[in-house]
């Protein structure tokens, strides 16, 4: 017991002397690595773009639908590939690198192709980029859970997603007005993500400058069957993680309505560069903003109410794009609706790694973002006949349920894990 309280020192003393040097190049890393991913996954310009492609709203949801089964299916895997692994940061730079070309792919679809083929190597493009985003997202918080204390961890990412939101807001502006102009082309679109692939390329390289410690201990090296063997006994012997899980999974299923919010303002709003660079601005710049009150709140009173004050505003500002028909109301949807997505976004992610112990965090990140994506993909292609059938309203409220009972059951079932409550 003296050796291994000895070995938990020497590795909280070596956390705390690269603190500050592992804490900038996180930051540095989330500032330009994002950049990237937040266009392409902001409400605006991939939906947008392949309504373009394809006219037609099932087509939208089956390309985010490709996107989030891609993310279901390697968490596990990826779980298996890090959690035995002294130091895991090769590993994570190699999977992100894999990620950002898919970005790349995605770019030079529109550039080379005609619709058609453009359409199906974009959607073939996404699966492989949610392959890698589920890989990443067990690696890199893995990584980060190693180096950045829990108490840090609120005002690093509130910092990081500031920071990468005027970056994206920049480029979303930039993109709108330059790239897209009044009549938006593949090209455009093409070009916008083309240099959210360099600038995200940027990022990750930025986070070779950090120092990875080595912890005292670490799980044995176990094949992928015993993997899956593990997640019974990991949820049975955790009530408030199981209940996490689900209740996450539930809420995750609300964002289904995400690539129809711009759908839905199309009825009363031009979808040219300009209104597009306004909305996807308005959705970046509130994300980073309120990151900064969001990092505050969870430093101080833990993620659980950053979950469940995201999830309200998110209903709240759904219920408000029901009723607006010009930009500015727009506008103030597309606010909430960011600023909802970040806070619940970093607080499904970090609460995960509040609950039980290091050597099983892989394994409980991976459970958490398998199941969330995919009930995620099956309630986003849901969605597109939904839309089809009975209009955007109907998908939104569907979201809302989705919302309010993921909310409840966390709110009900799930005590804070930092604080015991």
């Amino acid at each position: 017991m003296a050796e291994s309280d000895d070995g938990e020192a020497r590795y909280e003393a070596e956390v705390h002397r690269h603190l500050k040097r592992n804490f900038i190049a996180h930051l540095l890393h989330g500032c330009l690595g994002q950049t990237g991913f937040r266009l392409l996954n902001a409400p605006t310009f991939l939906p947008a773009y392949i309504l373009l492609l394809s006219d037609s709203d099932v087509y939208v949801a089956v390309a985010l639908a490709a996107q989030s089964l891609g993310m279901a299916m390697t968490p596990l895997f990826a779980a298996n590939l890090v959690e035995h692994r002294v130091r895991v940061l090769g590993v994570a730079l190699g999977i992100g690198a894999l990620a950002r070309l898919c970005v790349l792919a995605i770019a030079l679809a529109g550039l080379l192709f005609q619709p058609e083929l453009a359409l199906v190597t974009i959607i073939v493009a996404l699966v492989a980029f949610g392959m890698f985003q589920g890989m990443q997202g067990v690696a890199f918080h893995f990584l980060m859970s190693k180096v950045i204390p829990v108490s840090k961890r609120g005002r690093l990412q509130g910092l990081r997603n500031f920071t990468a939101g005027i970056v994206s807001a920049a480029v979303a502006y930039y993109g709108g007005l330059y790239f897209l102009g009044e009549a938006p082309s593949a090209t455009g679109y093409s070009q916008i993500f083309l240099l959210a692939f360099v600038l995200t390329s940027l990022g990750l390289a930025l986070l070779t400058w950090m120092k990875e410690p080595a912890p005292p201990r670490m799980r044995a090296k176990s094949s992928l069957h015993a993997v899956w063997g593990r997640i019974p006994q990991l949820l049975s012997n955790h009530k408030p993680y199981r209940r996490f899980v689900t209740a996450r999974a539930l809420a995750t299923a609300g964002r289904l309505a995400m690539p129809f919010y711009i759908l839905y303002a199309a009825d009363h709003l031009a979808l040219n560069g300009t209104n597009l660079a306004v909305l996807t601005i308005a959705f970046t710049l509130a994300g980073n903003l309120s990151n900064l009150l969001w990092g505050v709140m969870a430093d101080r009173r833990g993620f659980r109410i950053v979950y469940l004050a995201s999830i309200a505003l998110w209903v709240a500002s759904t219920l408000l794009l029901m009723v607006s028909e010009d930009l500015w109301l727009t506008c103030l949807v597309f606010i909430g609706i960011g600023s909802a997505v970040q806070g619940f976004q970093v607080a499904a992610a970090s609460l995960v790694l509040e609950f039980g112990s290091r050597e099983d965090l892989p394994m409980r990140i991976a459970i958490a973002n398998t199941g969330s994506e995919l009930v995620g993909t099956v309630a986003t292609l849901a969605a597109g006949f939904i839309a089809a059938g009975f209009g955007y309203e109907a998908v939104f409220i569907v979201s809302i349920l989705f919302l309010a009972i993921g909310g409840w059951q966390v709110r009900r079932h799930v005590p804070e894990p930092r604080f015991g409550r």
